[in-house]
């Protein structure tokens, strides 16, 4: 969906206010940055700037920070870094054309940097992909 992460962002953006929070968590990467403009550095940056002049809290000098702690990390390092903190990457999908039964499609940009990201991490890879998607 274009413009996703600026859409949630925004979302997250108004219950943080409500909540009083003073951080919005996202899991943008560089590597997404080519198909993605709204996982760069400088977008995250200009939503702060937004977040500051859209708010009470931003307006009264207590911004709220975007915080994006995987964003110069790569697949690999997100994928050890999930392991250590004990993910169960069975129970995740970055298939954005997974079927009714949550099997990823194994061709699309995002299964194919997930399944390098694995293979580069020495990691088995548990995704349940759609029977003839081809490895990598």
């Amino acid at each position: 969906m274009p413009a996703r992460n600026t859409l949630l962002l925004a979302l997250a953006l108004g219950y943080a206010e409500v909540l009083g929070a003073a951080d919005l968590f996202i899991g943008v990467n560089a590597v997404d940055f080519s198909g993605y403009p709204d996982c760069r550095p400088r977008f995250v940056a200009a939503f702060e700037r937004l977040a500051e002049l859209a708010t009470r809290a931003g307006t009264e000098g207590r911004a709220i920070q975007v915080r994006t702690p995987l964003l110069h990390l790569s697949k690999a390092e997100i994928i050890r870094l999930g392991v250590r903190l004990g993910v169960d990457y069975s129970l995740t999908v970055s298939c954005y054309q997974a079927d009714p039964e949550g099997r990823a499609c194994g061709r699309c940009d995002s299964c194919r940097l997930r399944r390098a990201g694995f293979a580069a991490a020495g990691v088995p890879d548990p995704t349940p992909y759609r029977e003839g998607a081809s490895g990598s």
